[in-house]
């Protein structure tokens, strides 16, 4: 897999430094959440921890926070290598654009964080997003993209999908209405699953054809 071995670009460990620091403490805050209405409720807290990286907000937002802290390192190990590739920051970037367009269209009405959890929300779902896509846009070697990495990146939501159903019909808590067998059916959840997939897909094709048309840019200079 390629990865990006090339000296930091002017500002990239600045912004990728900053973006860091921001995404681990939106991240921190909303464990922080969790964990305490966990043990004012007096239930447990490792069933906390489990219903915060259960979450696809959550689990994407670190990828993203990773990934930017994996920029910044001058480690060489694989891991490192992984995060770098502008492969996988693509996919990623495919991901958090649609935490945010998701977030905003499905969920956003049907809640009014106060305080905090306000922080956090708009943290994870808009500001997140708006950096790693702007870290991706300015730093990430461009022109590697094709068809077929986007057909692996669908493996991230299309597994997602099938813990969240497992988890749901384990302990009767699908985390998404739009997601939600017990009061959609089984059904209507499989549809409104194939739109959001259908949703990444476009998301993942429109930064397929930006790579390619920046690259091809670059390249006629």
């Amino acid at each position: 897999m390629h990865s990006q071995t090339l000296p930091l670009a002017p500002g990239q460990r600045r912004f990728a430094t900053a973006s860091a620091v921001l995404g681990w403490f939106a991240l921190a805050v909303q464990l922080y959440l969790i964990l305490w209405g966990r043990w004012t409720d007096q239930a447990s807290l490792v069933g906390g921890l489990v219903r915060f990286f259960s979450f696809f907000t959550v689990l994407t937002n670190t990828l993203v926070a990773v990934a930017l802290t994996c920029a910044i390192t001058d480690r060489c190990g694989a891991a490192h290598r992984f995060f770098r590739s502008p492969i996988v920051c693509a996919g990623i970037t495919t991901s958090i654009l649609l935490v945010s367009i998701a977030y905003n269209l499905l969920l956003r009405h049907l809640w009014t964080p106060e305080g905090w959890q306000w922080v956090a929300d708009e943290l994870l779902h808009d500001v997140m997003p708006l950096l790693f896509v702007g870290y991706w846009w300015l730093y990430v070697t461009k022109g590697l993209l094709g068809l077929k990495h986007l057909l692996a990146w669908i493996a991230y939501p299309a597994v997602y999908f099938a813990w969240l159903l497992f988890r749901g019909n384990a302990f009767g808590d699908y985390l998404y209405p739009f997601l939600d067998i017990g009061t959609l059916g089984l059904g209507r959840v499989v549809i409104n699953a194939f739109g959001v997939l259908a949703g990444f897909v476009v998301i993942g094709l429109i930064i397929v054809l930006i790579d390619r048309l920046k690259a091809r840019r670059v390249q006629n200079r």
